[in-house]
């Protein structure tokens, strides 16, 4: 992944996310509920309701730049909507979290496989 710089604010919604959105919906949905500007410069990280999809909506200062990975198997750690609307990620929980890994507890939801 084309990683943002250490400084860079993270914010993940809460909650599950229609993951049929594309770059237009994503971002109203981070000016209308995360209640932050989309062209800040933060990352912005949305879930859907399966758990095996993950999109990082980044503005990159030129324009709007959408990750978006799928896991063949396991799921993203993902906290409910019942724990607010926004959490504050570092970028090195954001690094731990596109690898498949829980920040809240390090460990791999499932191991990378090994190719023989």
């Amino acid at each position: 992944m084309i990683a943002p710089g250490a400084g860079v604010r993270v914010y993940l919604a809460c909650g599950v996310t229609d993951m049929r959105k594309g770059i237009t919906g994503l971002a109203a949905q981070a000016q209308e509920v995360l209640k932050q500007k989309p062209a800040s410069g933060a990352v912005f990280c949305y879930r859907g309701r399966r758990g095996d999809r993950l999109k990082l909506l980044f503005w990159d200062g030129q324009g709007f730049c959408l990750y978006y990975k799928v896991l063949e198997k396991g799921r993203f750690p993902w906290p409910s909507s019942a724990d607010g609307t926004a959490l504050r990620l570092t970028t090195g929980q954001l690094s731990m979290l596109w690898e498949g890994i829980d920040w809240r507890r390090p460990a791999w939801t499932a191991p990378p496989a090994r190719v023989v």
